[in-house]
């Protein structure tokens, strides 16, 4: 697909390149004539005979005031990120292990990842205060981030409460929703990871699909299991827990597709 440039004719061209070269120029002599005092600015003539070097260093030291000193926010999306993935797979381990203390210590180690998480997403909002350009929307910024933080909270709330409830995890429906949890986070990751160059829109966009896919099948898997669970479990107080575990479980699979969503409208405002 030709540029706006390739379908104009040349002397458009031409005359649309040398703006291009001449407007830094002009817009650093308009922020001279703003900053300096009216007896020490410098005239036109003065300003275009300065050598090259300088001219180009002079317009480059002005912009960076303005750009961003790194690409921070990628860096941290990518952790939060990563460390989502990584509690996805804790949760699993945690369902998978009969053990009341082994679980208190996999459970222990997603209270970490959770902190670590909210101090994250904390860098995150301070970094969108001080950054005057951002890599994309401000407002897709602050979703994104909220939406990955309330995936870590759930995730952690899910294994909190299997453990403060006594319950037995040895249950299909929770270790069917821990499954789609950790392929969810994991895509999730993946989608976060593309984000910084956005060259691989394939591998991006097969990951949004399938986090609302899994989010279809997790809506499936818990309410079989609530159906299950209300056939099969005389015990008021077992009904009752395992119900908002269900719960917990099920939502981090649509924080998930929150994340997705977010980034989804990034790449239709960006790619």
């Amino acid at each position: 697909m030709k540029t706006r440039l390739e379908r104009c004719n040349l002397s458009t061209s031409q005359y649309e390149k040398n703006v291009s070269k001449s407007f830094p120029l002009y817009y650093f002599y308009i922020n001279l004539l703003l900053i300096l005092p009216s007896h020490s600015v410098p005239d036109s003539q003065a300003v275009t005979s300065l050598p090259i070097n300088f001219k180009s260093m002079a317009v480059n030291s002005f912009m960076k005031i303005f750009l961003p000193k790194s690409k921070v926010f990628y860096d941290l999306f990518e952790k939060v990120s990563s460390n989502v993935a990584l509690m996805g797979t804790k949760l699993k381990h945690v369902v998978e292990e009969p053990d009341f203390d082994k679980r208190a210590a996999l459970i222990s180690q997603l209270e970490d990842l959770e902190h670590d998480n909210d101090e994250l997403t904390h860098r995150v909002f301070t970094e969108l205060g001080r950054n005057f350009i951002t890599p994309f929307d401000r407002e897709d910024i602050h979703y994104l981030a909220s939406a990955l933080d309330d995936i870590a909270d759930y995730i952690y709330a899910s294994a909190k409460k299997i453990n403060f409830y006594r319950v037995n995890p040895n249950d299909s429906g929770l270790q069917k929703l821990a499954d789609m949890i950790e392929q969810s986070a994991l895509q999730v990751k993946i989608a976060v990871g593309e984000l910084r160059n956005m060259k691989n829109m394939r591998q991006m966009t097969e990951a949004l699909v399938k986090i609302n896919s899994i989010e279809n099948q997790a809506d499936d898997i818990f309410d079989m299991s609530i159906e299950r669970l209300f056939a099969t479990e005389a015990d008021a107080k077992e009904v009752i827990k395992k119900r908002e575990i269900y719960q917990a479980m099920e939502i981090v699979t649509d924080k998930c597709e929150d994340a997705s969503n977010v980034i989804e409208s990034i790449i239709i405002k960006y790619a």
